[in-house]
């Protein structure tokens, strides 16, 4: 118990400091009158893939400050409510998310996120569903920023369940497009993280390949423990070995960090094809041998263009300068205010202080709007959130299209492929159990 009550002061400091940081006016603060609307962030805060935690941690906290700046969520009592985000550390294993899980909602928060494995994702949402059925008065939401197994709005769908990242199979696609246009590339190498994510990679790229590129062999197949290699050298040896031209990965964290930092060191001359090389660590682990080399796809990029994300960019690397703690996520920030839109529409409706999980679910599944330039729907019928998606390139900063780096690195993505949110989306099977109340 006292743990818990230390983490909680710990968590409300932290956030109290990035407040303070934001220079949020302080008369406004003082406007924040009614309790906080408590939201669990579960997730990995220590261990291998620490850093991307508190990258979450960060994209989420500056989405309640810009949420609370402007007034906070207005409440049936009358009063204007703050959003905190409180910590709890998963460790990125399902059974420390589940012991997570039960101490927020012992603590009254109805309201979850999480993103950094789908393996845990799966093991909150199944949790969920039971706990939803088993205490209606207690009933909690799951929003979810990063864990992309497709089967988790397909045949794993719920209705207490939204996902705001692209799936595996929406990823990949998207992905296809500079493969399907790079007439030389005849040999490729699938390598990622051994469980249902990294599995659902390999699977979705071998059976695009065959659809869209029959002519390209794939010359080598690899899943590796996660979070458990640490030298990945061994692996760069054998797709060497493999006469491989290109390697595609879904790899993430510190296996994708230490994946590139061994093809440099160990010669890997190809092109690497992946989900998340603009990731945190990544470009400056890769440097200039990542240029004109590595690919990635996300639902934005710094260098997307335009003047209204270049103005919502900046204002993220005026609030976090350091260029170690340079990584935005627009899908976190485009959740964040949806969420607050939600909470404003079912506020002044509450029956008393909780979070009405059943009445905010509904409010959720009609989110649509646009953010620093980037619109998106949420689709009802499975919660997947329908966007645009793009696949940019390494480049040198300053060079035409890379006038934004990452991390003080020196390098940038510039943007080579837009897919619309139409051609982006992909249909569903999930057949969802909808409660009617």
């Amino acid at each position: 118990m006292l743990t818990l009550i230390l983490n909680r002061w710990l968590t409300r400091f932290t956030l109290g400091v990035l407040c303070f940081a934001a220079s949020v006016p302080f008369a406004l603060a003082n406007n924040l009158t009614g309790e906080p609307i408590r939201v669990a962030m579960i997730e990995g805060l220590s261990g291998p893939f620490a850093n991307t935690g508190e990258a979450a941690f960060r994209n989420l906290a500056w989405g309640a400050e810009r949420i609370n700046a402007a007034g906070g969520i207005r409440w049936t009592d009358g009063r204007m409510r703050p959003i905190e985000v409180v910590r709890f550390d998963s460790k990125g294993r399902p059974e420390d998310a589940l012991s997570s899980l039960r101490a927020a909602v012992d603590q009254g928060i109805r309201i979850v996120m999480q993103g950094n494995s789908s393996a845990v994702a799966a093991a909150l949402i199944d949790a969920i569903n039971k706990h939803n059925v088993r205490e209606p008065s207690q009933r909690v939401v799951f929003l979810n920023y990063a864990a992309v197994e497709p089967a988790l709005t397909n045949e794993g769908c719920s209705f207490w369940h939204f996902r705001y990242d692209a799936h595996a199979q929406m990823r990949m696609a998207a992905l296809m497009h500079p493969i399907q246009a790079n007439e030389t590339l005849k040999r490729v190498y699938l390598i990622g993280q051994d469980y249902s994510f990294g599995q659902s990679v390999v699977r979705e790229a071998k059976a695009q390949l065959a659809a869209k590129r029959p002519d390209i062999a794939v010359v080598g197949e690899e899943l590796h423990a996660i979070g458990r290699v640490k030298d990945f050298l061994p692996y760069i040896a054998k797709i060497k070995a493999s006469g491989a031209q290109a390697v595609i990965t879904g790899n993430w964290g510190n296996d994708l960090t230490l994946l590139v930092k061994a093809a440099k060191e160990g010669g890997f001359e190809g092109t690497f094809y992946t989900f998340y090389g603009n990731a945190l660590g990544a470009p400056p682990a890769m440097g200039a041998a990542g240029v004109g080399q590595v690919l990635a796809v996300a639902e934005w990029f710094p260098n997307q263009g335009g003047a209204a994300s270049d103005a919502f960019y900046k204002q993220f690397l005026a609030r976090f300068p350091d260029p170690a703690q340079d990584y935005m996520h627009m899908r976190k920030q485009w959740m964040m205010q949806a969420l607050g839109d939600a909470l404003k529409q079912v506020g002044p409706k509450a029956k008393d202080a909780g979070v009405d999980a059943f009445a905010l679910a509904l409010a959720l599944e009609q989110s649509q709007g646009s953010l620093g330039g980037h619109a998106a729907q949420m689709r009802a019928s499975d919660h997947q959130l329908q966007q645009p998606l793009a696949v940019a390139q390494m480049e040198k900063q300053g060079n035409e299209g890379t006038a934004f780096g990452v991390e003080g690195s020196g390098y940038g993505f510039k943007v080579v492929r837009r897919i619309g949110a139409a051609d982006a989306s992909l249909p569903t099977t999930c057949q969802m159990k909808r409660p009617t109340s």
